[in-house]
């Protein structure tokens, strides 16, 4: 029997805390791993991924013991970084030729993000969550544009060919909904989910017991790869296992796992400090994506102590999966001008967290996922929908693991396995060159 080893060359390194953390009370950590133990399947990383893996898993064998380590405390990562948007559709069906093939891969991933919203749905149900943590709200689509509101009408008429409900809003009623003034139209979809991240993350990870066990602040240094199973050591214990699900998106590369085919993107968000709801009309909580690609995404959250408004844009490339304060003071400058442009009547409103999450894109946008080693499968690269494509790539491997069958693993096991990018530094100028054209094309949206 032949064993091969893959040291991580790394470790996460998630930066300032995010302002979904930083308005939650303090939670205790579970214990950290801190001598050997042996279980039947290993989950690295307790972010979306990792999680549903865990949660479903035990729902197909609730006898199964499992261990999920991660490196940091659950909701550091890049999970409890986002925006916040489990979005049901996908978002490029109005461009190009809209034939058989692309209304079947429009359907599918559909059925992707579908699947990733019910787990949540019923797991809310299934534990009393209340609407702060997981809300089916629907979403909107927000124009500050003219060629904003022709693609969203375009938009529109694609949905209903697929004949999904819709409804297209006019300035005026956008601005019912908003409390401003400055977009010009807006598009209604009801099957998207809002979430506050970090809360969603830390209910899932407080409902295990055993035979699942939770370890966090336990990185993964190493793991002992063969036909019979997986050795993993931690910095103070180690994990015997006959499977490894390796749920770090972009950090299987940190192990050799995708290497040369994996892109690591990070984006930027900010939250403003508080404020009386009565400051700003329309709805106290309401969620927005922007018109174009690469725009700027928009959130109002409302609680005890008043609403904030959240703002995410700029989208950089870093190799490290690391970004540094001047990365982040970038944005910052960014967003307050997205802000005011927005809500011009409220430009005195101060920003009172920023921060970064990390996405890891693949060149032609599918997943890492399925067997990568003897004994290890991979659930990884969410290609910048991580709160949908994670949590279903979680989904479909714990299925894949136990032979169940379901539509959701035919999606899974038909995708391509992700193509090679360019060696460095091509992959490194023509990432960035990219990202600053499609920033530019996005414009005031």
């Amino acid at each position: 029997m032949t064993s091969k080893t893959f040291r991580a060359r790394r470790l996460p390194v998630h930066g300032v805390e995010s302002g979904w953390s930083a308005l939650l009370p303090p939670r205790e950590p579970t214990p950290a791993l801190v001598h050997a133990i042996t279980v039947d399947v290993l989950i690295i990383g307790a972010g979306f991924a990792g999680l549903a893996a865990a949660v479903r898993l035990a729902d197909l064998d609730p006898s199964l013991s499992v261990a999920i380590i991660d490196a940091d405390v659950v909701g550091n990562g890049a999970s409890g970084r986002n925006s916040g948007f489990l979005i049901d559709l996908p978002h490029d069906i109005s461009s190009g030729n809209f034939g058989v093939g692309a209304v079947a891969k429009s359907r599918n991933e559909i059925l992707v993000a579908r699947t990733a919203i019910q787990h949540y749905a019923r797991l809310a149900e299934q534990n009393g969550w209340d609407r702060d943590v997981f809300d089916p709200s629907g979403k909107y689509s927000v124009a500050m544009t003219d060629a904003g509101t022709e693609h969203l009408a375009t938009y529109s008429s694609k949905l209903k060919s697929l004949g999904e409900p819709n409804q297209l809003l006019s300035a005026a009623e956008i601005e019912d909904v908003t409390g401003t003034r400055t977009f010009k139209s807006g598009l209604f979809t009801p099957g998207a989910a809002m979430v506050q991240p970090t809360a969603l993350v830390r209910a899932i990870a407080d409902l295990f017991h055993e035979p699942v066990r939770l370890f966090e602040r336990t990185p993964a240094l190493s793991i002992e790869s063969s036909s019979s199973g997986c050795t993993v050591k931690t910095p103070k214990g180690e994990v015997r296992t006959a499977r490894v699900i390796l749920a770090t998106n972009g950090h299987a590369e940190s192990f050799g796992f995708g290497s040369g085919e994996l892109l690591h993107i990070f984006t930027y968000a900010s939250l403003t400090e508080r404020f009386n709801y009565s400051a700003l009309g329309g709805y106290r909580k309401w969620g927005a994506t922007p018109a174009a690609p690469m725009g700027t995404t928009v959130r109002r959250i409302n609680g005890p102590d008043g609403d904030r408004i959240l703002i995410r844009s700029r989208y950089t490339y870093h190799p490290t999966i690391e970004v540094g304060a001047a990365s982040i003071k970038n944005a910052a400058d960014l967003h307050d001008r997205k802000f005011a442009d927005r809500f011009p009547d409220h430009r005195h409103l101060k920003m009172q967290y920023r921060w970064a999450g990390a996405m890891a894109l693949t060149r032609n946008s599918v997943p890492l996922f399925g067997q990568v080693a003897d004994s290890v499968f991979a659930a990884c690269a969410c290609n910048g929908i991580g709160g949908t494509k994670s949590t279903a790539a979680g989904v479909a491997i714990a299925e894949h693991l136990l032979g169940h069958q379901s539509q959701l693993g035919e999606v899974f096991s038909a995708f391509d396995k992700p193509h090679a990018l360019p060696p460095r530094p091509f992959i490194d100028v023509g990432a960035r060159l990219n990202l600053a054209y499609r920033e530019w094309r996005a414009g005031r949206e």
